[in-house]
């Protein structure tokens, strides 16, 4: 079986409903994987915004999530398990798409690595290059889920 990533809350490429957006709740939608390599310790979560401006945004970082687990409650909030880091926002947690108005839509990768670790030893907060230094090395497999948004 392939590692795979999915959501109920939208199609894979599809648009990402409003609620799980800045213009609605900002819930994080529901995950759920399945297919992870044998020798998996841990789980690292990155969404983010490859189309922002600004260069690539990151909306959600989550790590050391224990081997166990296979999914993410919609409305998931930092402490609930594993570690959650600090989104291009400035929060922990999860931050839903937010494109400037006019831009056209853009595209919200999910990305879910299995890890060869049970912990990548980051304190919570950690931001996205720390946690890039962390994972390089651990990766045994990615899986991916994409989504798209558009502010009008």
């Amino acid at each position: 079986m392939a590692f795979r990533l999915v959501s109920n809350a939208f199609a894979e490429g599809g648009t990402i409903p409003k609620q799980h957006t800045c213009e609605g709740t900002d819930l994080s939608p529901a995950l759920e994987w399945e297919g992870e390599p044998a020798g998996t310790k841990s789980f690292v979560l990155i969404m983010d915004d490859p189309d922002a401006p600004v260069g690539v945004w990151n909306h959600w970082l989550l790590y050391d999530i224990p081997p166990a687990v296979h999914s993410l409650p919609m409305g998931f909030k930092p402490g609930a398990l594993g570690v959650s880091g600090t989104n291009d926002f400035g929060k922990l947690g999860y931050g839903g798409p937010c494109p400037p108005k006019g831009h056209g839509p853009h595209r919200y990768f999910f990305k879910l690595f299995a890890v060869d670790v049970p912990s990548l030893r980051l304190s919570a907060g950690a931001k996205r290059k720390a946690l890039n230094t962390a994972l390089a090395g651990h990766i045994l497999a990615e899986a991916r889920y994409m989504g798209r948004y558009e502010r009008r």
